[in-house]
């Protein structure tokens, strides 16, 4: 990082840097003068302190990792009991896709017990090799014999990027391998996209959605990114097998934990909007939890749920469970019908790949338009009753 370094002997009066700093980052300590962590690098201290006084050190050069080194790109195979996550096909899918960019091959990473069998369903969707890893011992997930086995894998094959699923297991074991790894990691990616140079550019949105962050690791290998389920595309299922199983072992010291698990209790199943084929979407405009009912009348009429955006679960009208964005749920329904939702990024992108999007708003320049199919540019409460009035005449129209 570059940093600013003090040269005392071209300072006289101290208390001269300590009044130009906006910040308070001078001060005086037993020891002489120091620059705190208060400092932000304005470089105010170096324009119009004493000559000589404070000298601003660019960044060192990184030595960069020998990229020739590292290839293919691989995908955490997240799984319960040998039953994979659909975001580990929709992971498969891009990986392919840029995989074919730079002619690198496709690997997967499956970790757990008595999953051979599963692990050929994954040659249907694009890998060239999976990587089985399969002991008693990594039946359950466990933190730290995962992430031995990870290491082991990377070490062994070196994969120049790593794609793994944000789904509660991998946010837990992505950072970890990072950081075992020394390398940097991506989290919540939107948009994945591959360099000619084996770079992988990671972008996702940023302080609150008023930005796209653009991150690269160009130094580091292995580069690593997460993805929620149902932001990327899954491929076709092949019929044919391509690729091959390799099976793995690995030292049984590395398989030990300090966390012994004692029981799992599988929790009751409930509606998720994840799964819903339509979905009614509460936002901002709505303006209390009566006028819910409304919108509930709506998606029961279409047989589907009601969602929400932020603003309604901060207000405490609707669980976190409904809310739709990168910091609630990510989902791809049929149908989605937002009510009062101005359409910031973060909410766009737990949405926006939903098949047929339409939105209601009375602000004719509200983002939400720029990603909606059909826009409609009125007061829901006006429009909602007679969309559900003509959804009701032509179902009695149907039945007469």
């Amino acid at each position: 990082m570059p940093k600013l370094v003090l040269h005392p002997e071209h300072i006289e009066d101290p208390q001269v840097l300590v009044d130009i700093c906006p910040f308070g980052a001078m001060q005086m300590t037993p020891d002489g003068l120091e620059i705190n962590a208060a400092c932000k690098m304005c470089k105010l201290c170096v324009r119009k302190g004493p000559k000589g006084a404070v000298e601003f050190v660019e960044d060192t050069v990184q030595p960069s990792v020998d990229k020739d080194e590292w290839k293919g790109i691989a995908v955490y195979v997240d799984h319960v009991d040998g039953k994979i996550h659909p975001v580990t096909y929709e992971l498969l899918g891009k990986a392919r896709e840029m995989a074919d960019k730079i002619h690198q091959p496709v690997q997967a990473i499956f970790i757990g017990s008595h999953i051979v069998e599963e692990a050929r369903e994954l040659l249907h969707y694009g890998a060239d090799q999976v990587f089985v890893y399969d002991e008693p011992e990594l039946a359950r997930f466990e933190i730290e014999p995962y992430t031995n086995v990870f290491e082991d894998y990377i070490l062994a094959e070196k994969p120049s990027s790593i794609l793994v699923g944000a789904t509660t297991v991998g946010r837990q074991l992505a950072p970890r391998v990072a950081a075992r790894m020394h390398t940097g990691l991506t989290a919540d990616c939107t948009i994945l996209e591959m360099d000619e140079n084996t770079d992988l550019n990671q972008i996702r949105p940023a302080f609150g959605g008023n930005i796209m962050a653009h991150i690269k690791t160009p130094n580091h290998r292995p580069q690593m990114a997460t993805v929620r389920y149902k932001i990327m595309t899954a491929p076709c299922r092949q019929d044919e097998e391509s690729g091959e199983i390799v099976e793995r072992c690995i030292a049984k010291e590395k398989l030990s934990s300090h966390v012994e698990v004692l029981d799992i209790v599988k929790k009751p199943a409930e509606e998720s909007i994840e799964n819903a084929d339509v979905l009614v979407v509460a936002g901002r405009g709505v303006k209390s939890q009566q006028d819910l009912a409304m919108l509930q009348e709506l998606a029961g009429l279409l047989h589907g749920q009601v969602a929400c955006s932020r603003p309604l679960v901060e207000a405490g009208l609707m669980p976190a469970k409904k809310q739709i964005g990168l910091s609630g749920r990510t989902v791809r329904p049929k149908l989605i019908i937002t009510c009062g939702v101005s359409g910031a990024v973060q909410f766009t992108a737990g949405m926006d790949h939903s098949d047929q999007i339409i939105a209601i708003n009375t602000d004719p320049e509200a983002p939400i338009f720029k990603t909606a199919n059909y826009c409609l540019v009125g007061d829901l409460y006006e429009v909602v009753p007679d969309l559900i009035a003509k959804i009701e005449s032509q179902k009695g129209a149907c039945h007469a």
